[in-house]
């Protein structure tokens, strides 16, 4: 019986418009960019340049690094977008799978699986390194891994109830300094009590607030957390 082949993650972001401006700007043929990608182990046709610059193929990942190096310039410039996978800041840093999981300090496998189903399950130390070994910020940290629904869960857990029995969960999804985590929860669910406070209020008082909503409580907390200077910027 034949192995089921797992899916396939979609290309890597590209940019023809971008590729055809950078060669140019460096005044290089296509001739000399397919010499150039042969340097980096990577052998090709001209014409193959030519197609990339069109739309008419996309660059493999290690094509995609290799042209990068040749336009000397950072990959994500080839991108035409912000990375939006683990694999694109991955493929920005210039890695192979591979060496990220190494620097991460995890099974191939494990790094491979997070990935493809864009979850990832490392302890607060490994998803540390992770963020460093990728270049990401705290929120786009939280995006890429999948976390976002139960940040916004905890966060709500922490004014509705005590702020401490969240504190390890919440570091374990945004790696910082438990002082700062702290910090950022204590005022978080003080801001919340004072505005369910004047929501309570009867005539002729000051107007009541808006209940605060998830989305509106993940964007206060990550303002809170960007004024602690955490290792990892926000």
């Amino acid at each position: 019986m034949r192995r089921r082949q797992p899916p396939a993650l979609p290309p890597v972001p590209f940019s023809p418009a971008a590729a055809r401006a950078h060669r140019a700007g460096l005044g290089l043929t296509p001739e000399q960019v397919a010499d150039g990608m042969a340097a980096h182990g990577i052998r090709l046709l001209p014409t193959h340049v030519l197609a990339w610059e069109s739309g008419e193929l996309r660059p493999t990942e290690e094509e995609f690094i290799a042209l990068a190096r040749t336009l000397w310039c950072p990959p994500a410039h080839l991108m035409g977008t912000r990375p939006a996978r683990l694999r694109d800041y991955r493929v920005a840093r210039e890695l192979n799978q591979d060496t990220a999981a190494g620097r991460i300090g995890i099974a191939l496998r494990r790094y491979q699986d997070a990935e493809l189903t864009g979850r990832w399950d490392g302890d607060e130390d490994q998803t540390y390194a992770l963020a460093q070994v990728l270049g990401l910020r705290l929120t786009e940290l939280v995006e890429v891994t999948g976390r976002s629904g139960e940040l916004d869960q905890r966060l709500r857990r922490c004014v509705d109830g005590r702020w401490q029995a969240h504190v390890r969960a919440i570091a374990r999804l945004v790696p910082v300094h438990a002082d700062d985590l702290a910090a950022v929860l204590a005022a978080l669910q003080q801001e919340n009590q004072v505005s369910a406070h004047w929501g309570a209020a009867t005539w002729g008082t000051p107007t009541p607030t808006e209940p605060v909503q998830a989305r509106d409580l993940a964007t206060r907390f990550w303002e809170l957390l960007g004024r602690q200077q955490p290792d990892i910027p926000v």
